[in-house]
This record gives structure tokens, C-alpha cells and sequence, in this order.
């Protein structure tokens, strides 16, 4: 092959690559049929979201409630305690008649007592303090006529208290956690 040909074969070459890579450019759309209408203007009509005939009845979601397929933690509210205690308050108790509430509307559900407690102490005390706070919600919910077979307790003791925290927050990490079973 000869200069004269290879010369000839890169001019071809080049000319199909430019050629492809050339494009027509496309139609500009009827004003009509775009968000600016026909007069080229925004109208709050135009702009304004289509409803959701699905949404009507949906509401947000509480971020403080977690669910997963097997439960649902945060949908009752966490039963409080005073300091080195676990008997139910008085004030408290309208939380746990919440849950046989729930259990009666909820039949196949079972409630989960965790027992938490704040930083002071030992590890082996916590824990034995906040089985004895998730144990006495869990009578308190049988007394109220609930099978025990639909109630558990448990403790996690401090494992989540805050460390060297403040009053406010050490009487938030005192309480009985009620988690709502579904399986």
C-alpha cells in the first residue's frame, strides 16, 4: 500500500467520523405544550401539583416510631420511673392501660417491656434494676386482664443511658420501653 492510499483511507476515515458524529437538532416543542403555555408565561395553575387520589387518606409518619416485620417500637409511650425504683407510678399507668388498648384492637400482637436505666451504678445492678421496672409493667398489664402469654419483660439495663449526663436526661433513660410484638 502506497502513501497516495493511506492518505486517501484516513481522509475516508475521518470524513465517517465527522459525518456520524454530526446530529440534526431537534424540533423545538410547541410552546403550547410546555409549562409556559401558549402566552409564555408561569401560571400558579400550571405550577400547582396534581393530587394523589391514593394519599387522601394517608398521614406522615411519626419519626420516633420504628417498625420492622417483626415490631414496632415507639408506638406506645416508654413508662418512666423514679430513681433506684421500679414500682409503676400512679401517673404512669394510663401508658400500660395504652397497651392492653392496643392488645384488644390488636389480638395476634403481643407487648415487650425493656427495661432501662441511667448511668449510676453497676452494670450487673442496671441490669437487675431494669428487669425488676420491665417485670412490675408487666404485672401491672396482667392485672389489668391480660393473658400472660401476650406479655414479655426484659432488661437492657444501662447499655443506652447516657454517660455523665444531666438530670433531665438520666430520668428519660429510667423507663420501661413497651414494644408492640407482631410475630
Amino acid at each position: 500500500m502506497n502513501i497516495a492510499s493511506k492518505k486517501l483511507i484516513l481522509v475516508i476515515a475521518s470524513a465517517v467520523f465527522l459525518l456520524a458524529g454530526c446530529k440534526k437538532k431537534p424540533a423545538r416543542p410547541d410552546p403550547s405544550a410546555t409549562v409556559l403555555g401558549p402566552t409564555g408565561t408561569v401560571s400558579p395553575e400550571t405550577l400547582a401539583p396534581a393530587a394523589d387520589p391514593n394519599a387522601a387518606g394517608l398521614q406522615q409518619r411519626d419519626p420516633n416510631i420504628i417498625e420492622t416485620d417483626d415490631m414496632i417500637k415507639g408506638l406506645l409511650g416508654a413508662v418512666y420511673f423514679d430513681f433506684d425504683k421500679s414500682n409503676v407510678k400512679e401517673s404512669e399507668r394510663a401508658k400500660i392501660q395504652a397497651a392492653k388498648d392496643y392488645l384488644a384492637k390488636n389480638p395476634t400482637h403481643r407487648i415487650l417491656f425493656e427495661g432501662h436505666c441511667d448511668w449510676r451504678g453497676t452494670d450487673e445492678y442496671n441490669l437487675s434494676l431494669g428487669d425488676r421496672r420491665s417485670t412490675a409493667a408487666k404485672k401491672y398489664l396482667i392485672s389489668l386482664g391480660v393473658p400472660a402469654d401476650k406479655v414479655e419483660a426484659n432488661s437492657k439495663g444501662s447499655l443506652e443511658a447516657a454517660k455523665n449526663a444531666d438530670d433531665a436526661t438520666m430520668a428519660k433513660d429510667r423507663r420501661a420501653e413497651i414494644i408492640v410484638l407482631k410475630k
